[in-house]
């Protein structure tokens, strides 16, 4: 789990007015670890990763399928400690 990675996603999107749902337990395997929403825009769904995370094929294909319903789907990945 990206918790740091996540922790940054969460309050960014926050102070920019979306409501921000952590999905990491209620969910099918897959799916991305956030979902947001904010009016006038479609739902979004962040999967988060670690700088040393790679993304699985079934994430891959759970992005697919989300924005084959119309949702927004993105991966953050965050950045490589200065000191690794």
């Amino acid at each position: 789990m990206a918790s740091k990675v996540q922790t940054s996603i969460i309050k960014e999107y926050k102070k920019n007015g979306w409501l921000v749902l952590n999905l990491v337990k209620a969910s099918a395997n897959g799916f991305g670890d956030l979902i947001c929403f904010k009016e006038g825009c479609k739902p979004l769904f962040i999967e988060s990763k670690e700088w040393n995370d790679t993304v699985s094929e079934l994430q891959k294909y759970r992005g697919r399928e989300v924005q084959k319903y119309g949702c927004e789907f993105i991966i953050i990945q965050g950045e490589k400690p200065k000191n690794k």
